[in-house]
């Protein structure tokens, strides 16, 4: 078997994660593991940097992430193309896809180099935009495609479309186009319901909707969900965003389409004997401290059991 080798990433504006890289490239090495590290980021002896691009993984088997969504989402765009898995140490606030907190730090690390981890796809979203039917951007999210006003002081008048059909006209602040991941995210936010990441689906939901109906909805993974901009009426420009970190400005009359990535997101978690919908149970228990005093649980077959 050839050499294992990790790519560290880090959120180099914060003091802490640069600590804690520190210990995973140290606990790596030790383990005969060769880091690779981003080049541009912080420089750690004995790793190796490599191209801050779509390259940077190829030759990676696991991408060890430290710091809040952001760089998550940041490290997806070298992890997806290569299909590496990534695994996210969180030093953020909420940290909702990462999986480990800064103090199991050392076993997260022992527990990579042990290979106790199981790998699950996320779907992402491919989006494409047209003006006068000609393709002028594509680009693609992990969270969520959201078409939104670039000024505060006007809205965008919209039609939102699925399967090829009209569904709805509406002023609103803007419209997110969110995978199951992104449903914590800003569709959560903006009042979108909560879907768990095994659940294949799209969400529609609009943002301060102007209309009678606008609900928030959820179509099949194979729909294909449409946003166009109402020409010459009086509002303000409109922009896309991709996970807060890929801009189109959209031009009037644009239109977004937007359906399920050919590319997933690989997620690397730890093992665990709890079922994989219970666990993100736990995560949203956790990351949103939810009250849950009192609960019991399944009594009745505990009693069964001792009967």
């Amino acid at each position: 078997m050839g050499q294992r080798s990790v790519l560290v990433t880090v959120h180099t504006g914060r003091q802490d994660a640069v600590r804690s890289a520190q210990l995973v490239v140290a606990r790596l090495k030790t383990a005969g593991i060769s880091v690779l590290t981003l080049a541009g980021e912080l420089r750690f002896p004995g790793a190796s940097e490599v191209p801050a691009d779509a390259r940077a993984a190829k030759d990676a088997e696991l991408i060890i992430v430290l710091g809040g969504d952001g760089s998550l989402l940041r490290a997806a765009e070298v992890s997806r193309p290569a299909g590496v898995p990534l695994i996210g140490v969180n030093l953020g606030h909420v940290g909702f896809l990462a999986e480990a907190e800064p103090d199991g730090l050392a076993d997260t690390v022992d527990r990579v180099v042990a290979r106790q981890y199981v790998v699950e796809e996320r779907m992402t979203i491919d989006v494409a935009v047209r003006s006068n039917g000609a393709l002028i951007a594509s680009t693609w999210a992990l969270n969520e495609a959201t078409v939104e006003k670039a000024a505060r002081e006007r809205m965008v008048e919209v039609i939102t479309e699925v399967d090829g059909r009209p569904l709805s006209r509406f002023g609103c602040d803007g419209v997110v186009c969110s995978t199951p991941t992104g449903s914590t995210a800003y569709a959560f936010s903006a009042g979108g319901p909560v879907v768990w990441p095994e659940v294949e689906a799209l969400l529609m939901v609009p943002i301060s909707a102007h209309a009678l109906f606008a609900p928030p909805m959820v179509v099949s993974p194979e729909s294909v969900l449409a946003v166009e901009l109402i020409v010459g009426h009086e509002t303000s420009g409109a922009v896309l965003w991709c996970d807060g970190r890929r801009k189109v400005d959209l031009p009037p009359g644009a239109r977004v389409e937007v359906r399920r990535g050919v590319l997933p997101v690989l997620l690397a978690r730890l093992e665990t004997p709890v079922a994989r919908g219970g666990r993100f149970t736990d995560r949203l228990v956790a990351k949103f401290g939810l009250p849950v005093a009192g609960w019991r649980g399944r009594t009745w077959e505990d009693a069964g059991e001792h009967a």
